[in-house]
Formats: structure tokens, C-alpha cells, sequence
């Protein structure tokens, strides 16, 4: 094979990998703009205030400051989810029975006030325990959605990073198939490899 065949070859490959490599970048970056906009619209619309504590006298430093520095405005990114979801509403939701367990009792307290629907403390218990399954239920409810937007969200971080590596990658074969073609030029027409 002559060398003049290769180069030409070895350059167009490379102009096709750039190609390639910039419309993926391209599409990458398109999906993590759309998860990036459509996790903070959607956290947006919500309108939960971000604390900035969470009451948990043993969590570390680096949980402290982060509350106390994105605390007291409306929740809009996925670190913020998963931090509000992990480290405020999972430590409230530790101190609080299982949806499992809340709502066993709350199932034998209507059954009791079933039985005995005049006996006061019968129905304070049952109130209780109607109460306590349905914060549990709306707290777990809560973490686990935040906690998808917080995933979305972070797929969409790894698909910036992928654009970035896809487009500095077409960048560089472009540059090797320029070269690639200028050096062709130089190339004697009878040279083989």
C-alpha cells in the first residue's frame, strides 16, 4: 500500500471520528441540559425551603455548612434533594416508626376503635396512629422522589462530563485529520509503508 493511500485513508477516518465524536458530544449535552432544566423546574414548582440546619446533633462538618450555606431558599438542584432527602428527611424519618410498622398499629387501632368507637383514649389512639403512618407515608414518599430527582439530576452531571471528554476528543482527531491531510501533501506519490 502506498503511503500517500494510507495517509488519505488514516485522515478520513479520523475527520469521520471527530464528526462522530461532535455529534455525540452534542447529543450528550442536549441530555444534560434537559436533566439539569427538568430537575430544576421540577424542584422549583415545589417550593420547599431548604433549612439551614437539620437538627442532627451528630452529623459532620462538611452536612453542617452545606445547610448552613444553601439553607433558606427554595430547593432547586439535585444535591440539594439528596441532601434534604438524606441528611433532613431521613434524619427526622430514623426517629419515627417504619411505614411498615406505623401502619400495623395504625391498622389495630381502627380495628380497636372498630370495637370500642365510644372509649376516649380508643380514639385518641387511633387519631395517633392514622397520624403517624400518614407523616411516615408522606415523609418516605417525599425522600424517595427527591431522591430520583437527586439520581436524574446526577446522570445528567456525568452526561456534561461525557459531552466535555466527546468534544475535546473530536478535537483532537479533527487536529490529527488536518494534519493527517497536510501531510499528505508532503508525501512522494511512489512511497510505501
Amino acid at each position: 500500500m502506498s503511503r500517500k493511500t494510507f495517509d488519505k485513508i488514516a485522515s478520513i477516518i479520523g475527520l469521520l471520528l471527530a464528526v462522530f465524536l461532535f455529534v455525540a458530544g452534542g447529543l450528550v449535552q442536549w441530555g444534560y441540559n434537559f436533566a439539569n432544566q427538568s430537575v430544576s423546574a421540577q424542584l422549583s414548582s415545589q417550593k420547599i425551603d431548604f433549612p439551614t440546619v437539620t437538627h442532627n446533633s451528630k452529623e459532620s462538618a462538611d452536612v453542617s455548612h452545606f445547610f448552613a450555606t444553601h439553607g433558606g431558599h427554595v430547593l432547586t438542584t439535585g444535591k440539594e434533594a439528596q441532601m434534604y432527602a438524606d441528611h433532613y428527611l431521613g434524619f427526622h424519618l430514623s426517629m419515627m416508626p417504619t411505614y411498615a410498622d406505623a401502619s400495623a398499629k395504625d391498622m389495630a387501632a381502627q380495628a380497636a376503635l372498630k370495637a370500642n368507637p365510644n372509649d376516649k383514649a380508643t380514639q385518641l389512639a387511633a387519631t395517633a396512629a392514622a397520624a403517624t403512618v400518614d407523616t411516615v407515608f408522606k415523609g418516605t414518599s417525599l425522600r424517595g422522589m427527591l431522591l430520583n430527582a437527586y439520581a436524574f439530576w446526577q446522570l445528567g452531571q456525568i452526561a456534561m462530563y461525557s459531552a466535555i471528554a466527546a468534544f475535546a476528543g473530536g478535537l483532537l482527531f479533527l487536529i490529527l485529520a488536518l494534519l493527517g491531510f497536510a501531510h499528505l501533501r508532503k508525501v512522494a506519490a511512489d512511497e510505501a509503508i
